[in-house]
């Protein structure tokens, strides 16, 4: 008999829209979120995990063509990726369950930890931010900097600043997949020092193009400083010493915003560190889950 846990790939409709989710794993129920917006959720398979976790890989709403909203590529907010996260935690019929988000999945996740906190047991929030725009901008471009003259004269930098720049004109899933492609080595501690390893995972990204921008076509704007102070559910964060995106600095401030939160920095990555350091990410997430579990059923 096939249960919402069952392990493989279910989907089921809900406003006319398709949810599909991979199961993977056995133990505590861990959701994870990918990034982008728009990158599928292949890339965050964590092997690891799934020998003590019960992992549920959300495929985002949008990343498949029977999953996009009627204002595609619009209308992706925060708010209606945890709506549709509520439908599916409520369709698994388990009490509690963690919440990881990676990079964008990550704003969700906190998103969903301060507004739909009834369900969670606690929340991973994986090279996240507090805040998007200008400042978050500002830092990504230092970071890109530093990545630049640390690898001067190598003869793949410039296609790799060449995504960057490319970046704010995308407007296709095919654009999408080249500048996600392209950028990747800078979102590793030391992608060239072990190309061999993890080209076959670049070239296996795929991704749909997602604006940023809700239906009206305004941006989605994130400055979560305050309410994070105020997050009751027990919160993991995670960041690569290394990470151009959402680095050290953002991850630092999010420690001290939250209470009582648990910091994991990952001294030998960059943006992926569940493929740079899968063991020690994979320890830390799954005592992490497991102690919370453990609390929450106590305090049942």
């Amino acid at each position: 008999m096939t249960t919402p846990l069952s392990p493989g790939t279910h989907s089921f409709r809900t406003g006319g829209i398709v949810q599909r989710y991979h199961v993977h794993g056995t133990g505590p129920v861990c959701l994870a979120h990918s990034g982008g917006p728009g990158i599928h959720w292949e890339y965050l398979r964590m092997p690891a995990l799934e020998e003590h976790l019960t992992m549920v890989y959300v495929e985002p709403i949008g990343t498949a063509e029977d999953s996009r909203l009627p204002s595609h590529p619009h209308g992706y907010t925060r708010e209606r990726y945890s709506l549709f996260l509520q439908v599916l935690i409520n369709r698994l019929g388990v009490p509690q369950v963690h919440l990881l988000g990676h990079s964008h999945g990550a704003f969700v996740a906190a998103h969903h930890a301060l507004h739909r906190a009834e369900q969670l047991a606690g929340v991973v929030l994986y090279e996240g931010a507090p805040v998007t725009g200008p400042e978050h901008g500002a830092e990504a471009g230092r970071m890109v900097e530093a990545f630049a003259a640390q690898h001067a004269g190598h003869p793949g930098l410039p296609d790799v600043l060449a995504a960057f720049g490319a970046m704010s004109r995308i407007s296709s899933d095919e654009q999408t997949v080249a500048v996600a492609r392209g950028v990747l080595p800078s979102y590793f501690a030391d992608y060239w020092g072990d190309e061999e390893r993890l080209a076959p995972f670049r070239d296996a990204v795929t991704a749909t193009f997602i604006s940023g921008l809700d239906e009206n076509l305004e941006p989605d704007v994130v400055d979560d400083r305050t309410a994070l102070k105020g997050l009751e559910v027990p919160a993991l964060v995670v960041v690569g010493r290394h990470d151009v995106i959402c680095g050290p600095r953002w991850a630092f401030e999010m420690d001290e915003l939250i209470p009582d939160s648990q910091l994991l920095v990952l001294e030998n990555s960059g943006h992926m560190g569940h493929i740079e350091e899968p063991e020690l990410f994979a320890d830390t997430v799954r005592d992490f889950v497991l102690r919370t579990t453990a609390s929450r059923d106590t305090d049942v």
